[in-house]
């Protein structure tokens, strides 16, 4: 398919999950990717209103990145499994005129973390210490990545693209199949914490399954101060006051210092080749492109 010359080709965008704590499963139905593909482009999302929402980004004539923060931020809300505010990620974009740039914007250690935080005083590994609860979460990346892609290459605002993601927390989305297989994978892990039983668990302790509306008013809240001020709301704003506050009375590392110094860093890509084709990747601290190559 020929793409026009003032698109951006976005090829490789990943999102992780941090604080949210949940992880995607490794086994995901096919029919959940549903690729929207038009004569301006092609999106493809683990949830069909990310994909719907960044599809209409490019017949709004918007470009790639445009709709990769448009759908990242609607993952955020429709499949939190796959999609963050609290984790991060990596995007690799591809120019029309052929030139290639990588953005790390994964999580960072806090400042107060140590090579032995996940040990006990034996030298001993502490199981999934470093998997679960507070001490596992690194300071987030995904807030400020969305806006340093879209501020370098973008053509559309932030706000406007965020609204289908503060629609769908607003006013509520319909849980899908996969989205209902995770909640219930999760369950155990939604108990622990009052915060993930008051958003994925239903009052009785149960989970939400396929069709039911799954609203969360504080996250369209959260989304809308984004939206509003960018990034600093998340960094150095109320939000930012939330965060340390929570961290601080639950054994956290995170403090409003580490959220104000984090910046995602532009690196330059892995390249190898394979039968002829060239492959492009990222790099480091990512270890898929290398292992890939």
């Amino acid at each position: 398919m020929k793409i026009p010359s003032r698109k951006f080709i976005l090829a490789f965008c990943a999102f992780v999950l941090g604080l949210a704590l949940v992880a995607a499963a490794p086994s995901v139905q096919a029919a959940s990717f549903r690729p929207e593909k038009s004569m301006d482009g092609a999106v493809i999302a683990t949830s069909k209103f990310a994909t719907e929402a960044g599809m209409r980004v490019l017949r709004a004539g918007g470009n790639a990145v445009d709709a990769a923060v448009c759908v990242g931020y609607t993952m955020a809300v429709t499949h939190p499994a796959a999609g963050n505010l609290g984790g991060g990620g990596f995007a690799i974009i591809r120019m029309a005129d052929g030139k290639i740039y990588s953005l790390d914007f994964r999580e960072m250690a806090p400042g107060k973390a140590t090579r032995d935080m996940y040990l006990d005083n034996a030298g001993n590994v502490v199981p999934k210490l470093s998997l679960d609860g507070y001490l596992a979460a690194g300071v987030p990346g995904t807030v400020a990545g969305m806006s340093t892609m879209l501020e370098r290459f973008g053509t559309k605002k932030l706000s406007e693209l965020m609204q289908p993601a503060i629609k769908y927390a607003e006013k509520g989305f319909v849980v899908s199949a996969r989205n209902s297989e995770t909640f219930k994978e999760h369950q155990p892990r939604f108990a622990k914490y009052a915060s993930s039983r008051k958003y994925f668990l239903k009052p009785d302790g149960s989970t939400y399954k396929e069709g039911d509306l799954l609203v969360q008013k504080d996250l369209s809240k959260t989304l809308r101060a984004i939206a509003d001020r960018g990034p600093k709301a998340f960094y150095v704003g109320s939000i930012a006051d939330l965060i340390a506050k929570d961290m601080q009375a639950n054994g956290g590392m995170i403090t409003k210092d580490d959220l104000k110094r984090y910046k995602p860093v532009w690196r330059e890509p892995v390249r190898g080749n394979y039968r002829g084709y060239e492959i492009i990747s990222m790099g480091p601290p990512s270890s898929g492109g290398t292992h890939i190559i």
